[in-house]
């Protein structure tokens, strides 16, 4: 089967120079039984990829096995993989056989494997060197011939530096690997992918689709894709859905986009002028859209980020306070506080915090050491304040992502949505 052919049968779509290396390394180890993990960000097609691997090789017959590793709770994931006696825990109340016997003679798929426990890993090295693995409540050894391949959408060696990761399996994961490149870095391919789901749901729905504009085309490939294929596949469904035998210019598809361009501000809100009114308002003359779904679009993600930054700050500020120590904030005393006396101050231990200088006059920075904030803005705006306080905490745990979205009190998810939004290194 050549590459073309493979492509087209599995899904692996696209005319670029980097989904043509993904394909060719493919077409390389498939027949083998080697170890593969495939990383790239979360829609780049790892499941795909997993799967043409398993079809294209001698296991084929039998059955291919998806595990996502993050889905499954902490408390119940040993018994998920390597199966359970009965009477082993509460509610066990007969054996069962766990993913790698049922994956025996085939491929198991280990999706999202640096969220896998560190009890767990050592379990899986074991099963990856020798097929050897016991059931919860059972001295009985098993075995199980299976191929492993495994998926993540974070740097397991960052994982291993950070200690969440052990070393040896990831040397022993870490056999081939895969990285699949998100939408952004290969928009060469955007365009044919989009007619390619565009042709499939007009036939599956029996709609017409009547093609799109120009300027639709340049949005579509200069818009960042954070949610990649998936994303591309469940924008294309709502143009034929709902955009039913229209044809599609800017505005008509802007309304789907969620995400940002690569140098434009959100896509999907309207845009502003210096004189208050709205760019887009007589574009919308001949075809308005529906209003009152655009401004609740814009409301919640205006909550969202506020909600974000809320969160970020109270950490920020906070930071120094032991949890157990605070029971009640005291009651603020009415003041009113120049936001250009905001400051960041180091203590001896070269730990930053933020605080008000209780000078009555503004010093200059000759006078004063330290930074002010945001370089002497009036007032900062959301995008500014969440922009410095992420670049400080990065700074602080020198790059450390996990602990840098533990300090700022949102999630690691949340953090590389935020870092990608700023095109923050």
């Amino acid at each position: 089967m050549d590459r073309q052919a493979l492509q087209e049968r599995y899904g692996l779509n696209g005319e670029s120079a980097a989904i043509r290396q993904v394909v060719d390394k493919v077409m390389q180890i498939a027949k083998t039984d080697i170890t593969v993990l495939l990383q790239g960000e979360s829609g780049v097609g790892k499941d795909v990829t997993a799967r043409a691997i398993h079809s294209l090789s001698d296991r084929n017959r039998n059955d291919l096995v998806i595990v996502n590793c993050g889905a499954i709770p902490e408390g119940i994931i040993e018994s998920e993989l390597f199966g359970h006696e009965k009477g082993a825990f509460t509610g066990a109340h007969d054996a069962r056989k766990g993913y790698f016997e049922k994956a025996d003679g085939g491929t198991i798929f280990l999706d999202e494997i640096g969220d896998t426990p560190k009890n767990i890993q050592v379990k899986l090295l074991r099963v990856l060197e020798s097929g050897e693995f016991f059931r919860v409540g059972s001295s009985k050894m098993y075995t199980s011939n299976v191929r492993i391949i495994a998926a993540t959408n974070k740097d397991l060696w960052d994982e291993v530096k950070e200690g969440n990761f052990r070393e040896d399996l990831y040397y022993r994961l870490d056999t081939v690997k895969i990285k699949l490149p998100p939408l952004r870095e290969r928009p060469e391919d955007i365009i044919p992918i989009f007619r390619k789901f565009v042709s499939e749901f007009s036939s599956k729905y029996d709609s017409v689709f009547k093609g799109f504009s120009d300027e639709a085309k340049n949005l579509l490939t200069s818009y960042r894709w954070p949610g990649n294929i998936r994303e591309l596949k469940n924008v294309a469904e709502q143009l034929v859905v709902l955009e039913k035998s229209q044809f599609i210019d800017k505005d008509r598809l802007q309304k789907y986009l969620k995400g940002r361009q690569h140098l434009g501000s959100t896509d999907n809100l309207p845009i502003v002028s210096e004189s208050g009114k709205d760019e887009k308002a007589s574009s919308y003359k001949n075809d308005p859209p529906h209003d009152s779904a655009l401004v609740y679009r814009a409301l919640v993600e205006m909550r969202t980020d506020l909600s974000d930054l809320k969160k970020m700050l109270a950490k920020f500020l906070y930071s120094t306070f032991n949890n157990k120590e605070v029971k009640a904030l005291p009651e603020a005393m009415p003041r009113s506080i120049d936001p250009n006396d905001i400051s960041i101050y180091t203590n001896k231990d070269g730990e930053q915090t933020l605080g008000v200088s209780s000078m009555p006059e503004k010093k200059s920075e000759d006078d004063d050491p330290m930074a002010t904030l945001f370089d002497g803005k009036e007032i900062p705006s959301i995008e500014d304040a969440e922009k410095f306080l992420i670049e400080q905490a990065l700074k602080k745990f020198e790059g450390n992502r996990r602990k840098a979205s533990e300090a700022l009190g949102v999630s690691e998810r949340t953090l590389y949505r935020k870092l990608d939004q700023y095109e923050l290194q």
